[in-house]
């Protein structure tokens, strides 16, 4: 199955929402774990056991592991497997940006058969050229995966860089990747995602995307469900992916508390964007 189609069975099923699974030193603190390897691998087994069977796709963020080395690195490809085993689409979020056969290693790492950290997706920087992005994306078309690049982030410091015009064209700099992104798929493989914050109106274009669209900043980051409608007007929704970490991860470390927060958000999602 193309990623698209595995995307549509895993919203179809289990709701529009994205679940992030950020084990930050606060958090791990406030969970009552160490701020160590064992404390990452108690926080990511409660997650999963929370998320796997719940959530339609689990964001991990790749950072807040890479501080532990080989055991951080060794714990994220256990909770991978084990999210995809429960059903969830595994999304890393690591961001990974550069050309040529380095793109190609990065993306090796994340979608191809075989790697330990095999997820079904992966956010990319277009920052170097949405073109050098090429290896990715025939790596994600070959492991029928996806990768998300960035288009308009949540973040104050990104609005200089993506809102620039591309010179020749008139357009931004983020509507360009939109567009781009967009002919990639024309094959109908949604083969290639967005991500655009929830938290702000963003000037793009998106009604001719024809793929998942990842908006980030539910919740701690001041988005609400109720905004979405309006901050992804002219979009198909049913492509429309919210996601939220702090907001969920502070119901931890109770794992029917946290399995609540999920569904209860998700089902705000759902009545606000509709079918």
């Amino acid at each position: 199955m193309t990623f698209g189609a595995r995307y549509r069975d895993a919203v179809g099923s289990r709701g529009r929402f994205c679940v992030g699974v950020d084990p930050h030193p606060e958090l791990l603190t406030a969970w009552g774990l160490g701020v160590d390897a064992d404390g990452v691998r108690r926080f990511a087994d409660i997650c999963v056991e929370a998320f796997a069977g719940t959530a339609a796709v689990v964001k991990p963020q790749v950072a807040f592991f890479e501080p532990f080395g080989a055991d951080g690195f060794a714990v994220l490809a256990d909770l991978i497997a084990a999210c995809r085993a429960g059903g969830a689409l595994v999304l890393a979020d690591a961001k990974r940006g550069d050309i040529g056969s380095t793109m190609a290693a990065y993306a090796s790492a994340w979608l191809a058969d075989g790697s330990p950290l095999r997820a079904d997706a992966v956010t990319v920087s277009p920052y170097l050229g949405f073109g050098a992005l090429a290896p990715a994306l025939s790596a994600a078309r070959a492991a029928d995966g996806a990768v998300f690049t960035l288009a308009r982030t949540s973040n104050p410091d990104g609005t200089g860089v993506q809102t620039a015009r591309v010179m020749g064209t008139g357009v931004t700099v983020a509507q360009q990747i939109v567009d781009e992104a967009a002919g990639e798929n024309a094959d109908g493989s949604a083969s290639v995602g967005l991500v655009v914050g929830a938290t702000r109106a963003h000037g793009l274009d998106l009604a001719r995307f024809g793929g998942p669209i990842l908006a980030p900043g539910l919740g701690a980051q001041g988005a609400s469900a109720a905004d979405l409608p309006e901050v992804f007007a002219g979009a198909d929704t049913r492509w429309v992916l919210p996601a939220s970490s702090r907001d969920i991860l502070r119901h931890g470390p109770d794992v029917a508390a946290l399995h609540a927060a999920v569904e209860r958000t998700r089902d705000e999602v759902e009545g606000a964007l509709g079918p």
